[in-house]
């Protein structure tokens, strides 16, 4: 279906989550649990495996897009940050 949307969430109470393309969010989410299937990421470690993931076949700002849908996956529970420094993201198990 053209023009469907996925409507985003928020790890944090108070803060929305966006309307994004659902195309664009599957893109994204694959990718982004696939670089976390190897192993727990730091944020820029994160952001890299996914540039180079979408880079060929993604069409807009990818940090954008990842940061969007990073925080819909914490607040569904599907990844979770590590209580270490730096923060690293992981599947939640």
């Amino acid at each position: 279906m053209a023009g469907a949307t996925v409507r985003t969430k928020h790890p944090n109470k108070g803060k929305s989550g966006r309307n994004i393309s659902k195309e664009k969010y599957e893109a994204i989410r694959k990718a982004m649990l696939s670089a976390l299937r190897q192993k727990a990421l730091t944020h820029s470690e994160l952001f890299k495996e996914l540039e180079k993931k979408v880079k060929k076949t993604f069409e807009g700002n990818v940090s954008w897009y990842g940061e969007t849908v990073k925080l819909d996956l914490e607040a569904r529970k599907a990844i979770e940050r590590t209580a270490t420094r730096p923060e690293r993201y992981r599947i939640k198990r």
